[in-house]
């Protein structure tokens, strides 16, 4: 009967395509997907960033439309990652999303007909994924090939933590604990400049290692590979290239490394010793990504820290140029739409954070850019949108009505100047129960609810978002309104949590 059922529902999908199943000639444009993971939106040259090195991605930002603006809704676990791919794969907002997750488990789920991949296969398309997935849909069902499947991050020793040291890091406080003492090798680090524990050249490390080859460069070759065969066909291809970089453990060959002089590299101007809510918002020491840095933060580890962030993002943007290279060299550029996105951003010592699972700018905003036929070179666009709208841009680009479960919207009408439509008017964030937001008008309401605490910036007078307002008299209203949307947007996505006594 479940198989019977099956079949009939896939029978109905396909009838709602708007082409047939089978690969044929075609004029539809290609379509590349480039993924990063952990990176934050100014951690690109031509974007502002003068420390940086990423001649590539600079490319793709002098060579067509970058949104300026573009955010990741949040996560329902520690793994921001999950969910922000999960609303990329499936098209649905944060909540509706981790439905689309639960039902994916099941190999013969129908769930996974409406998935990314399988819509673009139904419409022609020779569909294609290598790099990290990180998602419950198996990627061998969701694309035709798929290579190189990697997991969340590269392994490194947080996995091999004994329960006492687990035990010790969740209560060092209240046990005295001296967490330099506890913590596995490439966590709270460096504590000061004699500190040769890690070196992001070192392959005896592992993480990005294993294998014997960056996994940067495997992800490259594959991509190169595909591009080979590829041109040599007549069928419009979709590539969705995930790169595990620039998550840690931030590793890179030595030569990328020495770009970089630490002393020369600028601690963040919001960056603090300790970040005063960060226990009360799921930030503290027990999670992973926080435990990378020792407490307090020192400028030196800051410095260090972004170092190997900028070092590995290089070494990213050399493999990306690589691709871009060889895509050009197909002949196919001329008919192909190059996206390039983070899944979200990461803090690396902003506000005395090191990781994603908070609701700032340098965590929830990513860079994003798209390059190909009749969209404009060197624009950028302002709105506010979610970089999970790619999804519903390429459904557009392929000539694909969007599905009525696809919540996100097409890009491509920003991009050429035809339409404002398609931003959102308000922007909306979550992580787990522990913290809210909404981005409006120019204003950002942040809350905690567990301690009821509210920060209000006003982010075009304070876009590092150093200066809290939700205190202040005069901004009282712009609290109360900002509360009131938010609450519009947790119905809106089928948010639980309950506000209701928050600003009272």
């Amino acid at each position: 009967m479940k198989q019977l059922f099956a079949l009939l529902l896939l029978i109905v999908l396909l009838g709602c395509d708007s082409s047939n199943t089978s690969h044929q000639k075609t004029s539809k444009p290609n379509i590349v997907f480039l993924f990063a993971d952990d990176m934050t939106y100014h951690a690109v040259r031509s974007l502002g960033n003068m420390e940086i090195h990423t001649p590539n991605l600079d490319r793709l930002v002098n060579g067509g439309t970058t949104f300026t603006h573009a955010y990741n809704m949040g996560g329902w676990h520690g793994a921001v990652c999950v969910a922000s791919r999960t609303m990329l794969m499936s098209g649905k907002s944060l909540w509706r999303s981790r439905e689309s997750e639960t039902a994916w488990r099941d190999r013969d789920s129908l769930a996974l007909q409406q998935s990314w991949g399988k819509i673009m296969s139904r419409n022609g398309y020779n569909t294609y994924m290598s790099g990290k997935w990180h998602v419950a849909a198996p990627a061998d069902i969701v694309f035709e090939l798929a290579r190189h499947v990697r997991p969340g991050m590269p392994p490194d020793s947080w996995r091999t933590r004994s329960e006492e040291q687990k035990e010790a890091i969740a209560n060092y406080r209240s046990n005295g604990v001296d967490l330099k003492t506890v913590m596995p090798n490439g966590y709270h680090r460096p504590n000061d400049k004699n500190d040769d524990s890690w070196s992001p050249s070192d392959t005896s490390k592992g993480g990005f290692w294993k294998g014997g080859k960056h996994w940067s460069e495997v992800l490259k070759d594959d991509a190169l590979d595909y591009i080979a065969d590829a041109s040599s066909r007549d069928l419009p291809f979709f590539m969705y290239l995930a790169f595990n970089a620039p998550h840690d453990p931030r590793q890179a060959p030595q030569e990328f490394v020495d770009m970089y002089q630490q002393e020369a590299l600028t601690a963040p101007v919001n960056w603090l010793p300790e970040y005063p809510y960060k226990d009360d918002m799921g930030n503290g020491p027990g999670l992973r990504d926080e435990a990378l840095a020792p407490y307090p933060r020192t400028e030196y580890a800051i410095q260090t820290h972004i170092k190997e962030y900028y070092a590995i993002i290089t070494h990213l943007d050399a493999q990306i140029g690589k691709i871009l290279d060889a895509l050009e060299q197909s002949g196919k550029m001329d008919n192909t739409y190059v996206f390039f996105s983070a899944d979200h951003g990461l803090s690396v010592g902003n506000h005395g954070l090191i990781g994603k699972q908070n609701m700032y700018d340098h965590s929830v905003r990513v860079p994003l850019m798209m390059m190909g036929p009749g969209v404009p070179a060197g624009q950028q666009v302002a709105s506010d949108v979610y970089l999970q709208d790619i999804m519903a841009t390429s459904l557009d680009l392929a000539g694909i009505d969007k599905p009525d479960f696809v919540e996100f919207n097409s890009l491509l009408p920003q991009a050429q100047g035809k339409t404002t439509n398609g931003s959102y008017d308000a922007i909306y964030g979550a992580y787990i129960d522990l913290q809210r937001m909404v981005r409006k008008d120019g204003f950002k309401l942040i809350v905690y609810p567990k301690i009821n605490r509210l920060r209000l910036f006003d982010l075009t007078k304070d876009p590092k978002e150093m200066n809290d307002l939700a205190e202040d008299p005069a901004y009282a209203e712009k609290v109360q309104q900002l509360l009131a949307e938010l609450r519009q947007l947790q119905e809106e996505f089928g948010d639980q949590l309950d506000l209701s006594g928050l600003g009272s």
